[in-house]
């Protein structure tokens, strides 16, 4: 991976503003953290991108960062540097607007990390390469498809179902837009998922 990659600039700054945020300036976080109901009254947008830049804890980050790492990489290099840029940022602001929508009006919820970007972009690289394999706790392989459905139905389910302090609907919306945005960028996308599937239940 060059120094210069998208991938590595935003594992930078991550991992950076992530850092700091946990373990030198708690302010900043209240300053850039994913906050509807203060957003709409002071106008801080900016938040719907900051927000995905910041992580509760190191594990958090650690996490979304390996993720993030293993499909970008690639990512990038089959829809180039500046594309996959603007791609990234616009999954973090599209997997937040949902939150906005339901939470404008709770002044006691916030939001943030990595994780509706992040699964923009595995969802996005599943649909390019319908043949990966991922690895659920980074020991089981699951064919990509069969990943992709399991984890849109789980995190359906408990975005209805559970309250865990994890922002499901953020997953969901993000899984969504790497999926159309692979399918627009590369419209063949959809016949070379067919023809995975019908080899994979043959």
């Amino acid at each position: 991976m060059s120094l210069f990659s998208v991938t590595f600039l935003v594992l930078a700054s991550t991992i950076g503003l992530s850092l700091y945020t946990l373990y030198k300036n708690q302010n900043l976080l209240d300053q850039l953290i994913l906050h509807p109901f203060k957003m709409n009254r002071d106008n801080s947008y900016f938040r719907l991108i900051t927000s995905g830049f910041l992580h509760a804890d190191l594990s958090h980050l650690i996490f979304n960062m390996l993720s993030f790492y293993f499909f970008a990489i690639h990512l990038e290099r089959i829809v180039g540097s500046l594309v996959f840029l603007i791609f990234y940022l616009a999954a973090i602001v599209i997997a937040n607007l949902d939150s906005v929508s339901k939470n404008k009006n709770n002044p006691m919820y916030r939001s943030l990390g990595a994780s509706g970007g992040v699964a923009a972009v595995i969802f996005s690289y599943i649909i390019f390469n319908p043949a990966t394999t991922l690895y659920l706790f980074f020991a089981i392989p699951i064919p990509g498809p069969v990943f992709a459905v399991g984890y849109l139905l789980y995190s359906t389910y408990a975005s209805k179902a559970m309250n865990d302090n994890i922002n499901h609907d953020a997953h969901i919306w993000g899984s969504l837009t790497g999926i159309a945005f692979a399918l627009i960028y590369d419209p063949s996308t959809i016949s070379r998922m067919i023809e995975f599937v019908r080899g994979y239940f043959s």
